[in-house]
Order: C-alpha cells, then sequence, then structure tokens
C-alpha cells in the first residue's frame, strides 16, 4: 500500500518553499520522454489495469504471465524471466538484466501486482477499464501501484533495446499478495523459496516514497528508508456470566473496558533511528519560533522531555514517527441483552519502532494492562491466534544510502524545482518489512508525483494525473541509468 500518512504533515512547513517552485510543466532540462517507450508504458499500464487481480476474483498469476510475455518478447533469455509462486493464482515474475560483470552487487526493484477490491457501483467508472479522462488515468491500481509495475517494464524493456550493460544486475520482481498478506505474499515467499534470485546490494520499492504536491506545485521528494512492523494483537476477557438482573464486579466487558482505557493512556519510549533523526534535522532548519527550539531540543543528547511532549502533541504523525504506537481497531463483546457477558475482545493494531519484537510489544501490553482477567495473543495476517508472537522484529535502519539520495537530489533539482529531498520512515506498511527483514536496506523512491489531497489509492474511481505518469516514467528511467552506469564510478 502506497502509503501517504506521515506525509501529509510536510504541508504546513514546505509552503514557503512551493512558493518558489515551478508547476508540473516540464522545465527545458528535463530531457524529452522516449516517445516508443512513452507509448509502450501506456499499453502496458492499461493492459495491466484491465486484469483483474483482486483477492476475491482475481488473478496475479494472469498479470504476471502477460508481463512474461512481454520481456520474451523483447529479447530477455527464457531463464532470465522467472515465474513463481505458492499456487496457481498467485505466481510472481522475477526479471534479471545483466550487468557488465564487475562483481557489484544487483539492484532490486519490487512493485506489487495485486489490488484491493473494487466494486463496480461504488465507483462512477468501470474499475477494471482503463480511462483516460480530464488529465488523469482511471482505474483499480492506478495509484496502488500499476502504475509502477508499467514504469518498471517499461524502463527493463527500453534498457534491453539499447543493449545497455548496468555496472551490476538490475532485478525487477512484480509480486502477489501485498494488499492481502498472509503466507502467499510474493517478496516473503521468493525470500523463503528463491532468496537466490532476488538477492541484493540494496533494494527500491516503488510503493513507498513519492512526491508530494499541493495545486501543482511539488512540496517535497520523499525517500522512504525504513518502516514500522504491523502486529495485531487480541485482547480478550472470558468469565461464567449469569443473568444480568444481578450485576457482578467481575464483568467482562467493563474489565476489558479498563484494560483498553490504560492501554490508551500508555506512551511507548520516545526513540529516533538514523532516519528519523535526519529527517528532523531537515524540518529543523525549515521551522520557527518554539516549534523550531523544541526540534532542536529533541535532538539532543538526552532530549529534552517536555520538547517531545509538545511535539507528540502537536501533531499525530510526528508522535508516531517517535513512538511505537498500539490503539484499539475493533471490539465486540456478550451474547444477549439480558445476559452478563460471558466474552468481550478487542483487537490492537500496533505499529512497531524498527529495532523491536513483535513478542515484546505483546510483553508490554500485558505490563500496561496489569490485570490477569485480560489476555493478550497475537493474531497473523490470516487471522490465527498464538499465546505467544513471532520473534520476527523489523531491523534498526542504518544511513540513508548516500548514492541513491545524491541521485535523486540531482535529478529532483530538474524535475521538481526547490523541492527538498527528505529520507523518511513510513508509518504504514509495505513489502518493504520482509526485504528489510532479510537484511537488505529498502528505500522507497516513487517519481509519480500525486496531490496529498486526491490520495485515492484503496478508495472510488482510483486515478493518477496523465503528467505525474509521464514524468514518473522519465524520472525512473534517469534515476536507474545514473545508479548504475560504468562510468559513474558508484
Amino acid at each position: 500500500m502506497r502509503d501517504l500518512t506521515c506525509r501529509y504533515i510536510l504541508r504546513g512547513w514546505v509552503k514557503l518553499i512551493a512558493v518558489a517552485a515551478v508547476l508540473l510543466t516540464p522545465s527545458a532540462s528535463i530531457a524529452q520522454i522516449d516517445a516508443p517507450t512513452h507509448k509502450l508504458a501506456l499499453d502496458i499500464f492499461k493492459q495491466l489495469i484491465e486484469i483483474n487481480t483482486t483477492e476475491s476474483s482475481g488473478s496475479v498469476t494472469a498479470a504476471a504471465v502477460a508481463m512474461r510475455q512481454r520481456f520474451l518478447t523483447g529479447g530477455f533469455a527464457p531463464q532470465d524471466v522467472y515465474l513463481g509462486g505458492p499456487n496457481e493464482r498467485k505466481k510472481n515474475l522475477v526479471v534479471r538484466l545483466h550487468g557488465d560483470g564487475s562483481g557489484k552487487r544487483p539492484i532490486l526493484l519490487i512493485c506489487h501486482l495485486d489490488v484491493v477490491e473494487a466494486r463496480r457501483e461504488d465507483w462512477s467508472v468501470d474499475p477494471f477499464q482503463f480511462i483516460e479522462n480530464d488529465g488523469y488515468y482511471y482505474g483499480r491500481g492506478t495509484q496502488d501501484i500499476k502504475d509502477g509495475d508499467a514504469i518498471l517494464v517499461a524502463i527493463f524493456l527500453r534498457l534491453k533495446q539499447e543493449n545497455y550493460h548496468p555496472d551490476r544486475d538490475l532485478i525487477l520482481a512484480l509480486t502477489a499478495d501485498e494488499e492481502a498478506g498472509g503466507t502467499a505474499n510474493g517478496v516473503d515467499w521468493l525470500l523463503r523459496n528463491q532468496r537466490q534470485l532476488i538477492d541484493a546490494g540494496y533494494v527500491i520499492n516503488l510503493d513507498q516514497g513519492g512526491v508530494d504536491l499541493e495545486h501543482g506545485k511539488p512540496l517535497s521528494v520523499n525517500i522512504a528508508a525504513t518502516e514500522k512492523l504491523y502486529g495485531d494483537y487480541l485482547m480478550s476477557v472470558t468469565n461464567r456470566g449469569g443473568h444480568s438482573s444481578i450485576p457482578r464486579p467481575d464483568n467482562a466487558i467493563y474489565q476489558l473496558a479498563g484494560a483498553l482505557t490504560r492501554l490508551e493512556h500508555h506512551e511507548f519510549a520516545f526513540e529516533l533511528n538514523p532516519v528519523t533523526r535526519a529527517y528532523f534535522e531537515t524540518i529543523s532548519e525549515t521551522e520557527s519560533g518554539q516549534k523550531a527550539a523544541d526540534l532542536k531540543a529533541m535532538l539532543n543528547t538526552p532530549p529534552d522531555p517536555k520538547a517531545i511532549e509538545r511535539l507528540s502533541a502537536s501533531s499525530p504523525s510526528w508522535h508516531s514517527m517517535m513512538h511505537t504506537t498500539c490503539v484499539a481497531t475493533r471490539l465486540s463483546g456478550g451474547h444477549a441483552n439480558n445476559a452478563l457477558p460471558q466474552k468481550a475482545e478487542a483487537t490492537v493494531n500496533c505499529r512497531i519502532l524498527p529495532g523491536h519484537t513483535l513478542e515484546e510489544v505483546r510483553q508490554e501490553i500485558i505490563a500496561t494492562v496489569g490485570d490477569s482477567a485480560v489476555t493478550v495473543r497475537y493474531s497473523d495476517y490470516v487471522g490465527s491466534v498464538t499465546d505467544t508472537a513471532p520473534a520476527r522484529m523489523q531491523l534498526t535502519p542504518v544511513e540513508p544510502n548516500p548514492v541513491l539520495m545524491n541521485a535523486v537530489r540531482k535529478l529532483s533539482a530538474d524535475f521538481w524545482p526547490g523541492a527538498p529531498v527528505i529520507p523518511m520512515m513510513e508509518t504504514g506498511a509495505s513489502d518493504g518489512v520482509y526485504t528489510l527483514a532479510a537484511g537488505m536496506p529498502t528505500y522507497g523512491v516513487n517519481g509519480v508525483a500525486l496531490e496529498v489531497s486526491d490520495f485515492r489509492a484503496h478508495g472510488r474511481d482510483e486515478r493518477v494525473p496523465v503528467a505525474s505518469f509521464d514524468r514518473g516514467l522519465e524520472f525512473n528511467y534517469q534515476l536507474l541509468k545514473m545508479l548504475t552506469t560504468p562510468s559513474a564510478g558508484h
């Protein structure tokens, strides 16, 4: 899921920068978009949108097979185009463009093919028909993330046609089940079953990061360098129940409500990692007054607790970047209007800072609740509940890759003049959680600019601006060339 949640906070502090920025119209310094590649990308985009890849009735395999045929027709050897997965509906495609044999570790690009559900009656247009209207492309997946799929397929085919030999292998993985999660997730499955196909020095994930616009003006170019770990927990209270005319102190609903209230008021520890520290350092140079002073005080060693408190209160997104968060998202209890509840349950969703395990957070919830009558168990993607959570954790991120950051800065100066390039931590979740856990640094880079007020992924009438798709195609092509041109000396 291309998550824009923590990027909404950028709107205020970059407005002065945005005033000086140019509109989305191309600048003279940007190379003209290659016409054949543009037509190819648009054909691929249309083809992918019109292949239903939802969990309920679609097939990721159908999309993967269609793209496989394009690569074979485009000159890729069969041994460099792998198709495989856990079942017939969820096969992944892995394509390798061989480098010049220099021995440098590959770059892996990941992008998922599946999309969330879309009902025709909820849309004003057919969600599985590719439509261009009023400067936008409409269809399920136009933002999340078949625009990225089409761009990467077209770029790989263009590089092959140009007989381009990068200074390392480039690997493209188009995968299943990012939206549904579970054991069929494509990146996870490939890591467990075909690690050698996608093993890389680092990963570029088009389903993170991005360029934020406000009324056509670029606000910021965001590079996601890490993300929080997703975890669901089931809190429950059970007892013998009884007749509602004779209430007892051990009411399951009241006990659960008390536990949830204690969790609501619990604050997980403040932490910064190299990515979030770089993020707040960048922002601290643009703020003024009390907020600027608080940002600098928060960045001190030791940090100022009062500054952290004020900054957390000023922005839920900043708070989420500083702390692990747990919030109740579902609630059920009781079995009859005239009976004491025999069971009450709540689902608590946590977004966990890098460096902490799922089980560590479960134990902190138990300690916070402080009631042996309340059980706290782990619930996985498919709803299976276990007494303990896996030991899985999100590794503490390293400093953002300087070569990648410099390349994005250089290109962004031409594509989106005046917009700062900001390293960030996604507070949502993506397939990057698997590659990060596998020890491969993963960076969210997406050159398709979106209005912060027009985020429609997973929603009605999903769309992407025509101009943004065109520019994203050229940006990503130039970025890959800049990162892998042998003479660049990377």
